[in-house]
């Protein structure tokens, strides 16, 4: 079993989960900024301007299940990563509340979809015996995430007049390594076979996985595994 390759697939496909919680927290630092910035309703501050994000999240939460089967979970994962770089990067340059709120409403899909994909990699490289502490590794990196946009938030505060938009555009650095580090994972060998049928990308992942691991037979206990699942 190679346990430093997994760990590694692991720990890179749980960044996603370092961005949502830094997403999610970021915006508290611009709160006071934007409101006086923009001079609108409270209704539509909170409504529109603060709470896109959490309508995107919503959104990806309940259709992200949709790419991660279609599209795989490497390719949603990346798809993920782009999201949250554009967030950040069009959200630290909005000019105006609806732009503003758009980004970030984007970064929220990738929020959303993130509570699916990632896991769902995570458990399908991950071997039975490390999967529950590998999942966790996605649930540590929230709230992780949530710490650092914390001290993000106090480090920035005092950087100028434009100091929320530093807040914001601060998370597309982790959001573009995020991206970069994620092409470097496998794609699911549950996925290979169980969406794409493609058992010669399953066998040549699972190999990585496990180089001394009976291929056919664990191919074969995937897909049992598969169909007993959706009788």
């Amino acid at each position: 079993m190679n346990h430093r390759k997994i760990l590694f697939w692991s720990i890179t496909v749980a960044l996603a989960g370092f961005l949502f919680g830094f997403d999610t927290v970021v915006i508290s630092g611009a709160d006071l900024s934007l409101q006086a910035l923009w001079q609108k309703g409270e209704f539509f501050h909170g409504f529109v301007v603060m709470a896109s994000a959490l309508w995107g999240t919503v959104i990806g939460a309940i259709f992200g299940g949709i790419p991660t089967d279609r599209l795989g979970r490497k390719q949603t994962l990346f798809w993920i990563g782009v999201l949250y770089f554009v967030s950040a990067v069009g959200s630290a340059l909005a000019g105006g509340p609806l732009v503003f709120a758009f980004f970030r409403f984007l970064g929220g899909l990738g929020v959303g979809a993130s509570t699916v994909a990632a896991p769902a990699y995570v458990s399908e490289i991950a071997p039975a015996k490390d999967r529950g502490k590998l999942v966790a590794l996605y649930q540590f990196n929230i709230v992780f995430g949530i710490l650092i946009a914390f001290i993000s938030n106090y480090l920035l505060r005092n950087v100028g007049e434009n100091a929320w938009r530093w807040m914001i555009g601060v998370e597309a650095f982790p959001a573009f390594i995020y991206t970069l580090m994620v092409l470097t994972v496998p794609k699911s060998p549950r996925w290979l076979l169980t969406k794409k049928n493609d058992r010669v990308a399953a066998a040549k992942t699972l190999r990585l996985i496990d180089p001394g691991m009976d291929v056919e037979a664990e191919m074969q206990r995937i897909v049992a595994g598969h169909d007993e699942t959706d009788k």
